[in-house]
């Protein structure tokens, strides 16, 4: 009871933790962003945020900013590949080898659309610093690719680990530190998650599958917690591929029996023509379901705890008073926030995981013999 008490009061401690440094995080970067527009434009800040980059701002001391450039690989047909760091944008203020990459000031120097040239775009130039129009494909390693190579890392750690215990110590023996950690959420999915919707041995040859799937969208989002760091699960793009990787494996493992029931399903004949298209239809709408659930609860999480702390510098641009005041209410909301959205994390990577063996399961589903017919003719 005691190491329990313990044990809850140092995750209230963490959480206050995280939520100060964040505050502090996002309050030394509001004020950069005040001294250059002389004002606080939530909107700006928020978004600046939850999108991806070129370069990863970890934190600020002062009038320092701790950024991590990352690099800018780029194809151009004409110039072929080019490849340096992106600190060498300056933050959008130079150019370099011929591309620019695009923020709020040079849209406004060039009088750009902000739709045609969003920020962290980059693009080619002239010797004007004017866009060429070029066409040029960015394979840049921007801060979400970044994330993500560190979660790939985290999983693959993890589960090595987790297999040389096993290998050491063999299974019959309790499991210790990371094993005893991971080995009851290992054998939830594959009993909970994975046999009850996956038939046959098919359930132990996609186990690996899903697993993967539930620890790669739940580390991520635990990252996503941390202050200054990537909103990757809350990037459209991410959840997009994870989505196709599933759509993918559900069409691969489809037998003939799925297919007749989508082309030629068991009603009544003038039915089929209007059953066959919504049939087709939820084909494709299931993969995007889980695209866009994971997305906008993610992001939204973030949103709000953003808006929250840019609550106390909207009073604070009012009157300062009034800013110091809101303080302890915002700092209360946060922890509140964190605690919604650490449970948020478990359960969105539970849902894409258990939806994904759904769907494969549906695929490989059989057909049901009814065997009341036989019964029935024989009374």
């Amino acid at each position: 009871m005691i190491s329990y008490t313990l044990s809850k009061y140092r995750l209230v401690a963490l959480i206050v933790a995280l939520s100060i440094s964040g505050f502090s995080t996002f309050a030394n970067t509001s004020e950069s962003h005040e001294e250059e527009k002389k004002g606080f434009d939530a909107k700006e800040v928020l978004l600046g945020h939850v999108k991806d980059a070129h370069d990863w701002h970890l934190f600020s001391l002062g009038e320092t900013h701790v950024t991590l450039p990352l690099p800018v690989i780029i194809y151009n047909k004409d110039k072929g590949i080019s490849s340096f760091s992106s600190s060498a944008f300056h933050h959008g203020h130079e150019s370099h080898e011929g591309y620019r990459l695009v923020n709020k000031h040079y849209r406004e120097e060039k009088g750009l659309e902000e739709a045609k040239y969003p920020d962290e775009k980059i693009i080619a130039v002239d010797a004007n610093n004017n866009p060429t129009g070029e066409e040029i494909y960015d394979f840049s390693i921007t801060k979400n690719i970044t994330s993500m190579i560190i979660a790939a890392i985290l999983l693959i750690w993890m589960m090595m680990s987790v297999a040389k215990a096993y290998t050491t110590r063999g299974s019959k023996k309790a499991p210790k530190g990371l094993q005893s950690l991971m080995e009851p959420v290992i054998i939830f999915i594959r009993d909970e998650v994975v046999k009850p919707n996956i038939p046959g041995l098919s359930a132990e040859r996609y186990t690996p599958f899903i697993l993967t799937i539930f620890f790669f969208i739940l580390i991520n989002n635990l990252l996503g917690l941390l202050p200054g760091s990537a909103n990757v699960t809350g990037n459209i793009a991410v959840t997009f591929a994870l989505a196709l990787i599933s759509f993918i494996a559900t069409m691969i493992s489809a037998n003939r029996h799925f297919w007749s029931h989508i082309f030629n399903p068991p009603v009544p004949g003038w039915v089929k023509p209007i059953l066959v298209p919504v049939e087709i239809i939820g084909i494709f709408t299931k993969p995007v379901s889980l695209m866009i659930r994971l997305f906008a609860n993610i992001l939204a999480g973030h949103i709000i705890i953003l808006s929250i702390i840019s609550l106390v510098f909207i009073f604070g641009s009012l009157n300062k008073g009034a800013g110091y005041g809101f303080l302890p209410i915002t700092v209360l909301f946060n922890i509140v926030m964190m605690m919604l959205e650490l449970l948020v994390a478990f359960i969105q990577a539970f849902i894409f995981a258990n939806l994904t063996a759904v769907f494969i399961g549906q695929g490989m589903e059989m057909p049901h013999h009814d065997h009341h017919d036989d019964g029935h003719k024989a009374h």
